[in-house]
């Protein structure tokens, strides 16, 4: 996946009508949730579109935007995800130590109670891409954390008392908790980070009422391991057979082979499917692990249930590149080919963007959504072939070849996007999507495994894309036919998660620390504010006494931050992402602060 051990300085159209309201099990957290005031969920609702019906602030007057009150957190690091706001009360997290703080906003964010666990800081060498956190959940009255260390805690949302709490992983061994928690129906939903030690990564649904362990999927394994059918689970419309995962693993490879699950998942109620992607295999040197490396770098369509797996989907089968596939599943239902389906559209990291059918698993769209992309000359959608929905790798790009320094291949291993999730309109039924634009030269050597160490195996330097200096652009993207509407150049990569409103107007975050504003059908830029630091956080609204809000977490940090968040200056730290990112310094500083927005 990404990076790590900071100790060693390696860091290493119509929207589905799939409300949130769904997913609760009490009359409480059903009407949190389907109130629009509200922002419930870490992407507001279960489909992961982050659009708000919310229009007080337009594309008229956005422009007038001030802002109404600050939070610090006390911590100084990579501040991902987005507060939650229930009725009177917005909850948010911070980067390791993990601080829960539940904010009055009848009195402009004063504490009413803050929860601050005790964990052993050994945890952070092993913390991939800074001490990120990405945000909470909230459902039976509780809010959900998933603390670094792996801990699963429910805590009442009134007291912040701990209700339950559990052990997800073991840290001593890499695996370590940086995604939010989802709640749906009556289960909380986790998934791990830790490929870069070789943890055999997984999903894993508790009781959201006392804690205890419902199902647990692994990524790559035995068929009873990673909860497949052999003859009814299909990948690409054909069951996937006995084995499926083992065979395509040499030995005992798939104990060690990563895949981990820190994305964020989406839940359609109506199929009882859960969507989900897996990571990148162990090790990064693909010539130590050959075959397609099953089920890493794939899409999963789970019963929420049983976490039986319905269809899988594969987008880079052995992959050479660290090209995670976790980024959000986006669900809508839209006309497609003239047909009403319901789709499913994923901004991979290997820089295609694929629409499926959710309920089959068909793939309808891959496109590329950085016209820099060159690993792949596309993939092969002939379903009479015998490659149907693999990518066609150009040779020039491949690393198999250890030893030897791969140059130019783009994207580089943070992906054209990383997990900073997109936003859909079903206003103008396009996807807005923050990107990097960024190639890397990539040598592989041979590693050792030892649990608990890192298990990489390459050596990356990152730069901008040929063409410009811009390491970043925003774009408009149309998930039917696979291309870019318009496009917003950024400076340096859009690290933020956007979020798309009624009012025609997107935001995201910046960098460099602005909070922008612009037109949803044009791109042409409304409004800009510079916070106190750079923004990988995601931009989130809510109204209260009448007037609406818009609320974004800045503190620089995350992958192409961590040179200033953890004070690295070797330029091939953080996997080549010091060095790519070593201007950054010049524009902003270590920070952690909540801003909130609204109209005079």
């Amino acid at each position: 996946m990404r990076c790590f051990s900071l100790t060693v300085g390696i860091c290493m159209g119509l929207v589905a009508t799939l409300t949130a309201a769904t997913v609760y099990a009490d009359s409480d957290e059903e009407k949190a949730a389907a109130n629009p005031a509200n922002w419930a969920m870490p992407r507001l609702n279960n489909s992961l579109t982050a659009y708000s019906t919310l229009k007080q602030i337009n594309t008229g007057n956005v422009g007038k935007l001030q802002v109404a009150w600050t939070f610090s957190t006390g911590v100084l690091r990579g501040h991902e995800g987005a507060p939650l706001v229930i009725g009177d009360v917005m909850y948010l997290v911070t980067p390791f130590p993990n601080i829960v703080y539940a904010l009055d906003l009848n009195h402009d964010g004063k504490i009413i109670w803050k929860y601050e666990p005790k964990q052993d800081p050994n945890v952070i060498p092993v913390m991939c891409c800074d001490t990120v956190n990405r945000g909470l959940s909230f459902g039976d009255g509780k809010i959900f954390l998933h603390q670094a260390d792996t801990t699963l805690v429910a805590l009442d949302a009134k007291t912040g008392k701990v209700v339950w709490s559990v052990k997800d992983g073991d840290p001593t061994k890499g695996e370590t908790g940086t995604s939010a928690p989802f709640v749906y129906k009556d289960k909380v939903l986790v998934g791990d980070s830790g490929g870069e030690f070789g943890v055999q990564c997984h999903m894993t649904a508790y009781n959201i009422k006392d804690g205890k362990r419902v199902w647990r999927g692994y990524s790559e394994g035995p068929d009873d391991q990673i909860l497949v059918d052999p003859e009814k689970t299909t990948s690409l419309g054909k069951p996937i057979g006995k084995d499926s995962s083992l065979k395509t693993w040499q030995g005992d490879q798939w104990k060690i082979g990563g895949g981990c699950t820190w994305g964020w998942p989406s839940y359609d109620p109506q199929l009882n499917l859960i969507y989900w992607g897996s990571g990148n295999p162990s090790t990064w040197n693909p010539s130590q692990r050959p075959g397609d490396n099953k089920w890493s770098m794939t899409i999963w369509a789970r019963n929420l249930d049983t976490g039986v797996a319905k269809w899988v989907y594969q987008m880079t089968p052995h992959d050479q590149w660290d090209y995670d596939g976790v980024n959000e599943m986006v669900l809508t239902d839209q006309r497609i080919n003239g047909r009403e389906r319901k789709l499913l559209t994923h901004f991979d990291r290997n820089g295609l963007g694929y629409t499926l059918d959710r309920v089959t698993g068909e793939l309808l769209v891959a496109q590329k959504y950085d016209p820099a992309v060159n690993w792949t000359s596309g993939v092969d959608m002939n379903k009479n072939s015998a490659n149907y929905g693999r990518p066609t790798v150009v040779e020039k790009y491949s690393t198999e070849t250890p030893n030897v320094n791969h140059t130019g291949i783009c994207p580089a291993a943070l992906g054209t996007k990383d997990e900073q999730p997109s936003a859909y309109s079903p206003e103008t039924q396009l996807f807005y999507v923050p990107t990097n634009h960024v190639c890397m030269d990539y040598e592989p050597f041979k590693v050792s495994y030892t649990a608990g160490q890192p298990y990489v195996g390459a050596t990356l330097s990152m730069y901008p894309a040929p063409g410009g200096n811009n390491m970043g652009n925003f774009i408009a993207w149309d998930g039917k036919t696979g291309k870019i509407v318009w496009s917003d150049p950024e400076l340096f990569s859009v690290w933020s998660g956007a979020l798309a409103t009624a009012g025609g107007v997107v935001f995201y975050g910046t960098l460099e620390g602005y909070l922008k504003a612009v037109d949803a059908k044009t791109g042409k830029l409304l409004y800009k504010f510079k916070t106190p630091s750079g923004i990988i956080g995601n931009v989130m609204t809510y109204e209260h006494g009448g007037k609406q809000y818009v609320a974004v977490l800045s503190g620089v940090g995350g992958w192409a931050g961590i040179g200033l968040a953890a004070g690295l200056t070797d330029p091939h730290a953080g996997l080549g992402a010091v060095g790519g990112y070593a201007a950054l310094s010049n524009y902003t500083a270590l920070g952690g602060q909540l801003t909130v927005f609204t109209l005079p």
